[in-house]
């Protein structure tokens, strides 16, 4: 028996006739409260993993391997099955939220629906999505439920992506680049958000993310990705000091952290 809530092993993911590699046998586990980064650059194969997770990979994917939450083995299960746990026990944050939220439909009325997805609330949906809407920072929170996506800033909307995925009070939050088409200003407020939030109602967090100064800061473990294979998993701190593999030093670099204390920068050894 384990405590963990999710423990992938051997998780390899393949697209096409050719089997195009995504994702090659990899193993992580995620504890409960936990935050872990996940980093790499575009096509590390980040994105699938979190995708292979929530069972939303396309058709022409195959996957094998493990991914077990609280010991369920979720590649057994169709997708209706799959459904139950989707938005309830385990959601998920999007990268664009202009794609995931519906343009024709009001704000309040999508974060209701995914409500209503997993608990029958009647006329108490309402006072939950407000207090929900609240709850991620958004101001006037009234007007925001009633108001449609296209009527909202990006980091607006981004926080109302957060409450859909919230209100079920999910155990998982996987965030997909939640941040990046955000100016650094609301980035920063948008994370503060998520820490708070993810304090409040006690969620495990799998943070996806190329930018490593991003993950930082939400994540108090961090993975690094590269062509489908995990290369480096160590907590934060000693990531940030001590890494170890060369393409964790590179990122390291490129990120151009202040690691060590105000206005005097890490010098990192050379590979």
């Amino acid at each position: 028996m384990t405590d963990d809530l999710l423990r992938v092993e051997q998780l390899r993911v393949e697209f096409g006739r050719r089997r195009r590699r995504g994702v090659t046998g990899i193993d992580f586990t995620v504890a409960p409260g936990q935050r872990l980064g996940l980093i790499g650059e575009s096509g590390s194969g980040k994105s699938v993993t979190g995708l292979a997770v929530m069972g939303l990979l396309p058709e022409t994917a195959r996957v094998s391997g493990s991914i077990r939450w609280r010991g369920t083995e979720l590649l057994d299960l169709d997708d209706k099955e799959m459904s139950l746990l989707r938005g309830d026990q385990i959601a998920m944050v999007f990268q664009e939220p202009m794609t995931a939220l519906d343009p024709t439909m009001k704000v309040g009325r999508q974060v209701a629906e995914a409500l209503r997805l997993h608990h029958s609330r009647g006329g108490s949906a309402r006072g939950t999505v407000v207090d929900m809407l609240d709850q991620v920072g958004l101001p006037e929170p009234r007007r925001i439920a009633d108001s449609y996506p296209h009527q909202l800033s990006g980091g607006q909307r981004q926080r109302a992506l957060m409450a859909m995925a919230l209100v079920n009070s999910p155990d998982l939050l996987i965030c997909d680049e939640p941040t990046t088409a955000l100016d650094v200003t609301v980035q920063a407020r948008v994370l503060e958000t998520l820490d708070e939030v993810l304090d409040a109602v006690g969620a495990a967090c799998l943070f996806i993310s190329h930018d490593l100064a991003v993950v930082s800061q939400v994540c108090g473990d961090i993975m690094v990705m590269r062509d489908g294979e995990l290369v480096e998993r160590n907590s934060t701190d000693r990531l940030l000091r001590h890494p170890q593999h060369p393409y964790t030093r590179r990122l390291l670099r490129a990120a151009q952290l202040d690691l060590v204390e105000p206005g005097r920068q890490i010098l990192l050894e050379d590979e």
